[in-house]
């Protein structure tokens, strides 16, 4: 005799538990995990956006800790950086470049590219600190950014 087997049907799927549940895609595979990853600049670089942007964006490829090649995006105006800068790398990705899924954090400890100086505004995401808290260190004689910032 041969035996047919059907589909299970809902009350034996909550009895059982029987369909396994998706594994969700991990966007930021590169960073395994972490929140950030400290790296090594390769190549720095100006790229063109998408279609109906028109722009000039500065991205670095970046060789992270652990051993993956990522293209990261550079914020705000100007930067320092160079080959063989180190950098802090974060996910998120800029809507009009592809291929691009990660940024360099501005401003980190232990990491060569400088905040955008004189920003007032959205500081938290260029690295900025408070300018008016500066007057408090302007008695060192021109050194209060270098001391404020705690370069070098």
């Amino acid at each position: 005799m041969c035996r047919v087997t059907a589909m299970a049907n809902l009350v034996q799927i909550a009895k059982k538990k029987t369909r396994k549940k998706r594994r969700e895609k991990k966007k930021k595979i590169a960073l395994a995990n972490s929140p950030q990853k400290r790296g090594t600049c390769i190549k720095v670089h100006i790229i063109t956006p998408k279609k109906p942007c028109s722009a000039r964006r500065a991205i670095a490829r970046v060789k992270l800790s652990n051993g993956n090649v990522v293209t990261c995006h550079i914020p705000g105006e100007r930067h320092n950086l160079k080959r063989f800068s180190t950098v802090l790398v974060r996910g998120g990705r800029p809507n009009d470049l592809p291929a691009v899924k990660y940024r360099i954090i501005r401003g980190a400890r232990r990491t060569d590219l400088h905040p955008v100086y004189r920003r007032r505004s959205s500081r938290s995401k260029y690295g900025v600190k408070n300018p008016w808290r500066l007057h408090k260190i302007r008695s060192t004689r021109g050194q209060g950014q270098k001391i404020y910032y705690n370069f070098g």
